[in-house]
């Protein structure tokens, strides 16, 4: 399943907001070491550089096309990109920050994953995580029953698309509390305003419609987007702004965790 770049970007001003208020959290002066989990195509990647500049921060991504963008849009002195599969992957003992921004939520067992890479983390490391918690929102909930109805489930066979993707905050709370961290964990819900035509639809096509459409063949993927465009038309009802453009109304809620490993 390969990712697109230019169309997870395309709601960047929305996407980076979260990404930012978490890190905002991290109180560390002078980190050696900066990992970066799930990287994507590396402009949030080199925010930490900019931090950060007298630390080695390194942007990973199991996407070879997120890190091949990454690498022709992002240079900065002791700043690098990798591909990297996380479920393979455990953080250095000399790793001073890790983020991981809107990625976990793509891994089922990503909580044993947070497990391990929390302890391996030495005293005084943070852990900041960010994840969306909308899965029971329309957008999903209309999107797996589409998925699950007679007409598209035989095509879509092997298809899973969770609800339970993320946990709840309480739950994020106590894994970092159990391995030893100071924690600070909240979430959001942030009522976005789209702009254009069926924004909602072009939001979706960058994350949660990807499985589905990597699965279909070109015919059948514009059929089910086009029966998936009216649902969630009727669900987020576009209006008329005091400018004349037509604006949507997407309320989405993100969790984040942020924690310092004590002695």
């Amino acid at each position: 399943m390969k990712w697109n770049p230019a169309k997870y970007v395309q709601f960047a001003s929305h996407r980076d907001r979260p990404f930012f208020e978490l890190i905002a959290r991290i109180d560390a002066d002078a980190p050696r070491k900066v990992m970066d989990l799930g990287c994507g195509p590396g402009p949030l990647t080199a925010a930490l550089a900019d931090r950060w500049p007298q630390a080695q921060v390194t942007g990973l991504d199991a996407s070879a096309e997120m890190i091949a963008r990454a690498v022709a849009d992002h240079q900065r002195p002791h700043l690098d990109f990798a591909e990297t599969d996380a479920t393979a992957w455990t953080p250095e003992p000399d790793t001073d920050v890790l983020v991981s921004n809107a990625m976990l939520q793509w891994i089922p067992a990503h909580r044993e994953l947070m497990a391990g890479w929390l302890d391996a983390l030495a005293p005084g490391a943070w852990f900041a995580a960010q994840v969306p918690g909308n899965f029971g929102a329309p957008s999903h909930v209309l999107l797996r029953e589409l998925a699950d109805s007679p007409r598209w489930t035989d095509r879509l066979s092997g298809l899973t698309l969770r609800r339970d993707a993320t946990a709840d905050p309480d739950t994020y709370l106590r894994l970092l509390l159990d391995h030893g961290f100071d924690a600070d964990v909240w979430e959001t819900t942030y009522s976005q305003l789209l702009r254009g035509q069926d924004p909602v639809l072009e939001w979706v096509r960058g994350t949660a419609l990807r499985p589905v459409l990597s699965i279909l063949r070109e015919d059948d993927a514009q059929e089910f987007e086009n029966e998936y465009a009216a649902l969630v038309r009727e669900a987020y009802p576009p209006f008329t702004g005091p400018d004349g453009d037509q604006l949507t109304v997407f309320p989405f809620r993100r969790i984040f965790m942020v924690g310092r490993k004590g002695a």
